[in-house]
């Protein structure tokens, strides 16, 4: 089965759990036979990658696409670019027209059975193959409009395409039960149409090679030596992620236990006003801030954390709940993260609720023993997940959508 397969990041080059997603899907696919050609919008190394073939769709390199806004940017560098490029590739809207135009060449001389397009990005793209090729087009939604704006209603310009994509798909696959009633409520979608697959955890891969190094926090850790514990969230700072409720959270905790910290580990758009507001509340000295972490530095912030919260406004799934998980922490997820329905030795909290977020936190820091039975109790949920069933729920559904 050739598989057309549309994202648009994959690690180590990826800003969130899509990329994560996108190559142990594709992993778990090739395992099962699948022939994938795989579309990036950046040019990029990706030798180690044997299980399918991966196409750069631009000569970006993966910094310069992080680099593009949401929707238009200015921040490419027009020296690294040939001259008839500098048009295409000077905003966001630009690489996906270069992107479908690519798809567009590649469908119309290969032999492609199955389209398989990921989130808003690739949806034009996955679209317009499917009218090439006629082959039938699966869209993976990870994600929404409405829940990548949080509380606010987002771009229209990304509702149109995320509607029109939905509504030309021969079946969606949703990350969650929470997502599909966001596309059956929002965009009119017949739930029917829709199936919820559930991510995944490949434990091996993040097993392999890799010792928790004591230096990367060595302040903290001497902290912990004190008696300290460790909250973290590890997550794009975006309003998205809640990290307003958590840092309000955070104070009122602050103010009833002194030996517990809190770790704030990524970057975005928000970072500025999160530490502002760290100051303004006054506990600037129990919040630590590490920036863009990735590799190593990425999974010692899981390791040396204690508990991890998810204050997410809208979490199709949570991957990071999952990662967290395995390196030992306990969770406390929003009631609006997908990722709860997979998991049921967690505290939950509505992601306004910042009083009961703070009363959790206390519980799981004044109760070692609480702390540790939680940790135990979710590694057995986690385990159970795995990418090579979700690789054959895929395939399941590749062959069902060939026969209608």
């Amino acid at each position: 089965m050739n598989i057309l397969m549309l994202g648009w990041e994959l690690p180590p080059h990826n800003s969130g759990g899509l990329g994560v997603a996108c190559y142990h899907l594709s992993k778990a696919l090739a395992e099962y036979g699948a022939n994938i050609d795989f579309m990036l919008p950046y040019t990029a190394d990706h030798s180690d990658i044997d299980f399918m073939k991966i196409h750069s769709v631009t000569p970006l390199s993966p910094l310069e696409r992080n680099g593009l806004g949401a929707y238009d940017s200015n921040s490419v560098a027009y020296k690294t670019l040939a001259k008839d490029s500098i048009e295409d590739l000077k905003d966001m809207r630009g690489v996906q027209r270069k992107y479908v135009r690519y798809v567009e060449h590649f469908a119309k001389n290969h032999k492609v059975d199955v389209i398989h397009a990921h989130d808003w990005l690739t949806m034009e793209a996955g679209v317009r193959a499917k009218e090439v090729t006629n082959a039938p087009l699966v869209v993976h939604v990870h994600a929404t409009e409405f829940d990548r704006s949080g509380e606010f209603g987002g771009n229209p310009i990304v509702h149109e395409i995320e509607q029109q994509a939905l509504l030309m798909a021969d079946k969606i696959i949703a990350v969650s039960h929470l997502t599909k009633d966001i596309i059956v409520q929002n965009y009119g979608i017949p739930a029917d149409k829709i199936d919820v697959v559930y991510n995944a955890i490949d434990v091996d891969s993040f097993s392999k090679n890799y010792t928790y190094d004591l230096s990367t926090y060595k302040y903290i850790e001497s902290l912990k030596e004190e008696g300290y514990t460790v909250v973290a969230t590890i997550t794009r700072f975006t309003v998205q992620k809640g990290l307003n409720y958590l840092m309000y959270a955070a104070k009122a905790v602050c103010d009833n236990y002194d030996k517990v910290i809190f770790l704030f580990a990524g970057d975005g758009e928000q970072r500025d006003e999160l530490i502002g507001l760290a100051a303004r509340l006054g506990i600037s000295s129990k919040v630590f801030f590490t920036g863009f972490v990735r590799g190593q530095n990425w999974r010692d912030a899981y390791s040396v954390a204690d508990i991890f919260v998810m204050s997410s406004v809208s979490e199709p799934f949570g991957l990071t709940a999952l990662e967290a998980a395995h390196h030992d922490c306990s969770l406390i997820i929003s009631r609006q993260s997908g990722v709860g329905e997979v998991l049921n030795n967690i505290f939950r909290f509505d992601f306004w609720d910042t009083k009961l977020l703070a009363d959790q936190i206390l519980g799981l820091a004044t109760s070692p023993t609480l702390l540790q039975q939680m940790k135990e109790n979710v590694k057995q949920e986690y385990a159970k997940l795995s990418w090579h069933d979700v690789g054959k729920i895929c395939i399941n559904i590749y062959n069902k959508v060939q026969k209608s």
